[in-house]
């Protein structure tokens, strides 16, 4: 599969990793572990103690593997961004160097899936990827479907 050498690659280009929900045996907690191992932040929210889809959360917060985290200012306020957030309000949102205008030439009001964005900037997937997210925070870009991303309004 794919999918743990392309979660190691995202884990290591976030801040953090959150799992909402994950059984003993969930893939979302090898990616805990890789963002653990890159000394990212982890967090996970606690589920029933009952369910068998939280066993892996509320295990992963009672070995302290995982932050607790019960609404999204638990996570800004972790890494600190609550006040970039009340300040991001205040800037201009406009693209901030080369590879962010490279992405938002690219998409429009219509829907372009990430692969058309790699094709047509020239970029690797991976900056592609992390680009169109740090986008999608400043509130330039919106994902709106299986990884297709638009213009914000």
């Amino acid at each position: 599969s794919n999918f743990p050498p392309r979660n190691r690659i995202i884990s290591g280009l976030a801040l953090g990793t959150l799992v909402t929900e994950a059984g003993r045996d969930s893939g979302a907690l090898i990616t805990l572990r890789y963002a653990l191992e890159q000394g990212r932040e982890t967090f996970a929210v606690p589920g029933n103690v009952y369910s068998r889809t939280s066993e892996g959360t509320n295990g992963c917060i009672q070995r302290g593997e995982a932050k607790l985290v019960l609404t999204v200012q638990d996570i800004l306020e972790e890494l600190n961004l609550s006040m970039a957030v009340q300040h991001q309000e205040v800037r201009e949102l406009v693209p901030e160097n080369d590879t962010e205008k490279a992405l938002v030439a690219c998409l429009g009001p219509e829907p372009t899936h990430i692969d058309e964005v790699v094709r047509q900037s020239g970029l690797a997937t991976a900056v592609v990827s992390s680009t169109l997210a740090m986008l999608e925070l400043k509130g330039l870009v919106r994902r709106v479907e299986n990884m297709c991303y638009v213009l914000a309004q």
